[in-house]
């Protein structure tokens, strides 16, 4: 019953209105990102942005009304948050982002006072420049200059790394880094993986040595997860050939393979200056989540 409800509502959805394609090609014009991706991923992925382009709220700031988001650049916003979740099926796509009610759009990147307690038990109070942050049931908060550097090849993707916050909420209040896992992903494994990165990057900073992706990771487990999705989708050839036991496992989490893509390694080669990630140098295949 309930997924003939399903079907119900979404033919009802596309009938009210028709997907946008003059929108999209323009949307996957402007980020390498998307238009690094196969015709028929790219074609998923737009009808899943459309879809949640009318199920979101987008609120801008009285400083950015008017004109400047057209319809595709709300479409791209929205893709690029679909983009974690296109290797699932509709329904798990649809439960994963149920904790998303509004993206929030400010004018510049914002500040928060925080207090954080370190090992020895003193506590820190410092002022936290943020170009985004989300919670539980809060909104996906985004700074515009951040916002507008996001969709290329090079690594950083502000809204990825947000809404990345978000599925690891999945199973908690907190961004902790162990979001919800499919049935045939091991607990431990994840812990592993994500636990030599997480070693890797601070034994590198305390070395004086340039961690290979942002080390913004290395503030917190929560973090690692964000950042590395991050780079898992927009700079796979760099995280693959940092750190190939995590790739492969984003692979099986995310059912995706981005090194694949046609086109993406080549983008990404121009954009960032990486390697070519050939075909066979990490496993995982695309599908769906169970």
């Amino acid at each position: 019953m309930l997924s003939r409800w399903r079907r119900w509502r979404a033919e009802r959805f596309k009938a009210r209105h028709p997907f946008p394609e003059p929108d999209w090609r323009e949307a996957c014009s402007r980020l390498p990102l998307l238009a690094a991706l196969p015709a028929d991923q790219a074609e998923r992925l737009g009808r899943r942005a459309w879809q949640f382009v009318h199920d979101k709220r987008l609120s801008l700031h009285p400083e950015l009304a008017g004109d400047l988001f057209d319809g595709p650049e709300r479409l791209a916003i929205a893709a690029q948050a679909c983009l974690l979740t296109l290797g699932w099926s509709d329904r798990d796509h649809l439960d994963a982002l149920a904790n998303v009610h509004e993206i929030v759009i400010l004018p510049d990147a914002f500040r928060r006072d925080v207090e954080e307690v370190d090992e020895a038990g003193v506590v820190h109070a410092f002022a936290d420049e943020r170009a985004g942050e989300t919670s539980h049931q809060g909104p996906v908060i985004l700074a515009y200059p951040e916002l507008m550097q996001s969709g290329g090849c090079d690594g950083f993707n502000v809204v990825i790394h947000e809404f990345a916050h978000k599925l690891d909420m999945g199973n908690s209040l907190d961004a902790d880094g162990f979001p919800p896992l499919p049935a045939d992903m091991s607990p431990h494994d994840w812990y592993r993986e994500f636990m030599a990165v997480y070693n890797d990057l601070h034994q590198r900073l305390a070395a004086g040595q340039a961690p290979p992706i942002d080390d913004y990771a290395a503030t917190h487990p929560g973090e690692c997860f964000a950042v590395c999705c991050e780079t898992f989708f927009s700079a796979p050839g760099r995280l693959a050939s940092a750190y190939p036991g995590l790739y492969a496992l984003l692979t099986r989490y995310f059912r995706q393979h981005p090194g694949r893509w046609p086109g993406h390694a080549d983008r990404c080669a121009q954009d960032a200056g990486e390697e070519s990630l050939a075909p066979g140098d990490a496993s995982g295949a695309d599908g769906e989540k169970p």
